[in-house]
C-alpha cells in the first residue's frame, strides 16, 4: 500500500495522545500517592501528593497531540466535511466505532482537563504558596476517579478499533494478522508513556513507574514487532489463483494485461518497497523506536540524576522512530488485487 503522510501522522500522533489518556485516566482512577518533599531554604518538611504519571503539561500535551492525530485523518479524506456521514455505520464498520468512540472519549476527557487548567486558580484563591496543589491534588473527588475510569477505558477502546480497522482486512493479508491488533494497544501506551515521561520530567523526579514502564514495553514492542515481520515474511506472494479461490481447480492466468497505464489501484495498492530497504528500514525502527528509548530510561532509572535529559531524549529518538515503524506497516503490506497486475 502506498504510505500516506496524514494517515501515519494519524496512527502515530492520536495513538500517543491516547495512549498517555489511558495512563492519566488510570492514575485518576487509582487516585492520589504522596511522598515527602523539603521546600525552601529552611527546609520545610511536607507530603506532596498527586496522581500517577500526572503533569499539566502531560494532560495538554496529551490533548493536543490527540486532536491533531485527529485532524489528520481528516486529511485522507475525499470529502472531509462528510466525515460525519461514517459514525452511523457503527454496528458493522470499525471506522465508524472508532469515530464514535473517539467522540465519546472527549467526554470524561474535556471534564479532567477543565480540572486541571482550573487548578492553579482554584490554588491561589484557596491557600498560600504551596499547600493548595497539593491538598487539592490529594483530594480527588467520585467524578473525578469515574472520569478518568471512562477516559482510560474510552482511549483503550478506541485504538482497539483502529487496529481493527486494518486487522479486519482480509484482501491484506500484512494486516489481517494476530499480531496488528496486540501491536497497536502496546504502540500506543509505550508511546504515550514516553510522552508523559518527558512532560513530567522537569517537576516529577525519579517517576520510577514511569521508567519501568517504559523499559519493559520498549522490550515487548521491539519483540512483538520483531515477530509480526518474520510472519508477514513467510507469507507466500499472491497469485491470481488464491486472490480468485479459484486456485483448486487448477492455474488460474489471465489472457491479457488487464491495464496499459497506471490506474488507481495500481497507484494506491502496487506501492513496491525492496527488501533491502525493508530490512534496514526495521533496524532502523528498532533503534529508534524501542532501543534508545528503553536503554535511555534504564539509565535515568539507575541514575536519577540524568532523568530530564534523558527523557527528552527518549521522546525524540522514539517519535521519528515510531513514524518509520508506521510508514513499514502501510508500506510492506501488499492488496491480492495487485495478483491481477502480477505485482
Amino acid at each position: 500500500m502506498r504510505p500516506t503522510f496524514s494517515i501515519i501522522c494519524f496512527t502515530v500522533l492520536s495513538g500517543m495522545g491516547y495512549g498517555a489518556w489511558f495512563l492519566l485516566g488510570l492514575g485518576y482512577a487509582i487516585g492520589p500517592r504522596c511522598e515527602p518533599h523539603r521546600f525552601g531554604a529552611g527546609g520545610v518538611s511536607a507530603m506532596q501528593c498527586g496522581e500517577p504519571f500526572l503533569t499539566h503539561a502531560g494532560f495538554l500535551l496529551a490533548s493536543a497531540l490527540t486532536c491533531a492525530g485527529l485532524l489528520c485523518s481528516l486529511g485522507h479524506l475525499g470529502k472531509p466535511q462528510r466525515a460525519w456521514r461514517a459514525l452511523s455505520q457503527w454496528r458493522s464498520s470499525w471506522l465508524s466505532r472508532e469515530g464514535v468512540l473517539a467522540l465519546l472519549t472527549f467526554m470524561p476527557a474535556a471534564w479532567l482537563l477543565a480540572r486541571e487548567i482550573a487548578m492553579p486558580f482554584v490554588a491561589i484563591r484557596s491557600s498560600p504558596e504551596w499547600m493548595p496543589i497539593f491538598e487539592w491534588s490529594s483530594n480527588v473527588s467520585f467524578h473525578s476517579r469515574l472520569s478518568g475510569f471512562a477516559l482510560a477505558v474510552g482511549s483503550l477502546a478506541t485504538v482497539y478499533c483502529t487496529a481493527n480497522i486494518y486487522a479486519s482486512l482480509k484482501p491484506v493479508r500484512a494486516w489481517h494478522d494476530r499480531h496488528v491488533v496486540p501491536a497497536y494497544l502496546l504502540l500506543s501506551l509505550y508511546s504515550g508513556g514516553i510522552l508523559l515521561l518527558a512532560s513530567g520530567a522537569i517537576w516529577v523526579r525519579g517517576n520510577w513507574m514511569l521508567l519501568a514502564g517504559v523499559i519493559v514495553l520498549s522490550i515487548a514492542g521491539a519483540w512483538l514487532k520483531h515477530r509480526y515481520w518474520r510472519a508477514i515474511d513467510a507469507l507466500p506472494a499472491p497469485y491470481a489463483g488464491h486472490a480468485t479461490g479459484l486456485s483448486s481447480f487448477g492455474e488460474v492466468r489471465s489472457f491479457e494485461a488487464p491495464h496499459t497505464e497506471e490506474n488507481y489501484l495500481t497507484h494506491e495498492m502496487g506501492f513496491v518497497l525492496a527488501r533491502k530497504h525493508a530490512r534496514k528500514l526495521r533496524r532502523i525502527a528498532l533503534v529508534l523506536a524501542f532501543l534508545v528509548p528503553g536503554v535511555l530510561a534504564l539509565l535515568a532509572l539507575v541514575v536519577p540524576a540524568i532523568g530530564v535529559p534523558a527523557a527528552w531524549l527518549a521522546l525524540a529518538s522514539g517519535v521519528p522512530g515510531l513514524f518509520v515503524e508506521r510508514w513499514l506497516f502501510f508500506a510492506e503490506a501488499k492488496h491480492a488485487v495487485m495478483a491481477y497486475y502480477a505485482r
